[in-house]
């Protein structure tokens, strides 16, 4: 009778050891095949091509301008451009602009005097990423409009305002003034 406790549980041990064969992992009850994300890749180039068919016909609908193809895939042009200075914002940098914003028809979203001032802290706050870019390119005191397409704007969401989903921009911004992060934390 002693060993009978010993010998149920030795049993019970053993016979979990039985039941508890090799399990194979199991198959997802879907399988995707990459079609959903193929699709999403003719979307977006198709999306793109007609932002970007929208403002080529801005660029050429004005020869006298002279729009200049950035990088990133957006265009811009110098409404007022300062010539004596070599310095451009960078990382770290604070940077002091205003801007205002259009649709592709010229339409204002968001005027100047809606939007200003503007205070960025370069590359450590998010903002739009056309702008983001942009502003690096500015030298003090000068004002270009920039052609956004919509990636390089808002996005496919918007602002949950008045710009809506894939919506390309017109964006005018002149760089007031700009100061290295080393000289704003020393005058504070």
């Amino acid at each position: 009778m002693k060993n009978c406790p010993k010998s149920i549980l030795l049993l019970l041990v053993f016979v979990t050891l039985l039941s508890c064969k090799q399990q194979q992992a199991r198959m997802p009850i879907s399988r995707s095949s990459g079609t959903f994300m193929k699709e999403s890749v003719e979307r977006n180039k198709k999306l793109i091509a007609g932002e970007e068919g929208k403002i080529d016909s801005i660029i050429k609908s004005n020869p006298k301008i002279q729009y200049i193809a950035s990088k990133k895939g957006y265009w811009y042009h110098y409404e007022i451009k300062n010539e004596n200075d070599t310095l451009r914002p960078k990382k770290g940098d604070i940077a002091h602009f205003d801007y205002e914003i259009k649709d592709l028809k010229g339409n204002v979203v968001y005027s100047e005097v809606e939007l200003r001032p503007q205070t960025y802290k370069v590359d450590k706050q998010n903002i739009m990423m056309g702008l983001r870019d942009g502003i690096k390119l500015m030298r003090k005191n000068e004002r270009v409009t920039f052609l956004f397409p919509s990636h390089m704007a808002y996005g496919y969401h918007g602002d949950n305002k008045r710009i809506g989903s894939n919506q390309p921009l017109i964006c005018t911004v002149t760089l007031n003034d700009f100061k290295a992060e080393e000289k704003v934390k020393t005058e504070n």
